[in-house]
């Protein structure tokens, strides 16, 4: 028997998204015949009536990294610092792509991940828009169902006594504003807190599901356990950062205009103001790798 959280999960993946989105994902796993597994649509894109001129958001999840691609560094790039990101245009709409392995996927969705990158995702709505079969579809659901009770279980202890109890949005507002502490972001500090003021309903229902499956109580933590949480909350961040960076640099061979690429994604996460020289689009790596300084100097990594 499914578990109240299974059964939102699986509802609210199972919702309708646009068809011209569903189309793009069922093409898009075309291009990887024998890996596809599911692909899952997230982000802002999925509240927009009007997709054109915007990037819409995919993760691709894949059985076997070597089994998606036919070039073994691309396999080994999304193995050690997974997922690997591609942009990909179909009828008219362009959008960025994340590939994962169904056990990647389901790792990184857990507490035992090493950065909240994907769980932080998946604790806020998605559409699962392609399956393979009802395994595969099982699987994707079974990974999403675990990033709503790491985001609790994780956050709900680094809180003051008492505040998830008096606000049953404040652990989802606590929780993406910790982790957007883990990634480079330069929205206003109020962006963690719209995310939840959407739909409060929705965050309210699977905050108690949530709660259930990561066994906290309303019991207080220990001053001595809450700082261990939120130090712990220091590590990951400074972790994340860093892994955010090493990703961007590998997004400038695996994303076509890759070193531009990591510069818009740096300038509207960063705040920054960086511009592409033409020696940085012949030599990606070291053009990538001059950037860092910048980074460190404006505060975007600690």
């Amino acid at each position: 028997m499914s578990s109240p959280l299974e059964t939102l999960v699986a509802a609210e993946l199972a919702e309708p998204a646009d068809p011209r989105a569903v189309a793009m994902a069922a093409a898009l796993a075309a291009q990887y015949p024998g890996a596809a597994r599911a692909v899952l649509f997230y982000g802002s894109c999925l509240r927009e009536k009007n997709l054109d001129g915007l990037m819409l958001d995919f993760y691709l999840i894949v059985s076997d990294y070597r089994v998606a691609y036919g070039k073994r560094w691309l396999a080994s790039a999304n193995r050690l610092i997974p997922p690997n990101v591609f942009p990909f245009e179909h009828e008219g709409l362009i959008s960025k792509y994340a590939v994962l392995s169904e056990a990647d996927f389901a790792r990184l969705c857990s507490v035992s991940a090493p950065d909240p990158s994907v769980w932080a995702r998946f604790a806020q709505p998605s559409r699962l828009i392609w399956a393979a079969d009802e395994r595969a579809r099982t699987m994707a659901q079974a990974a999403v169902a675990q990033a709503a009770p790491t985001l609790v279980a994780l956050t709900e202890p680094a809180m003051e006594p008492g505040e998830a109890e008096a606000d049953p949005l404040a652990v989802w507002r606590s929780g993406f504003t910790l982790t957007y502490g883990a990634e480079l972001r330069a929205e206003r500090a109020a962006r963690p807190g719209s995310i939840v003021d959407a739909d409060p309903g929705r965050y309210r229902r699977f905050g108690v599901a949530a709660r259930e499956v990561a066994g906290q109580s309303p019991s207080v933590a220990s001053t001595e356990a809450r700082e261990g949480a939120r130090a712990g909350w220091r590590r990951m961040q400074r972790r994340g950062k860093r892994t955010v960076v090493l990703r961007l640099i590998k997004a400038s061979f695996t994303f076509a205009g890759g070193i531009d690429y990591l510069a818009w994604k740096i300038n509207r996460h960063a705040g920054t103001k960086i511009v592409i020289k033409p020696w940085q689009r012949r030599w990606p790596l070291a053009g990538a790798i001059t950037l860092l300084p910048r980074l460190f100097r404006s505060g975007a990594i600690r």
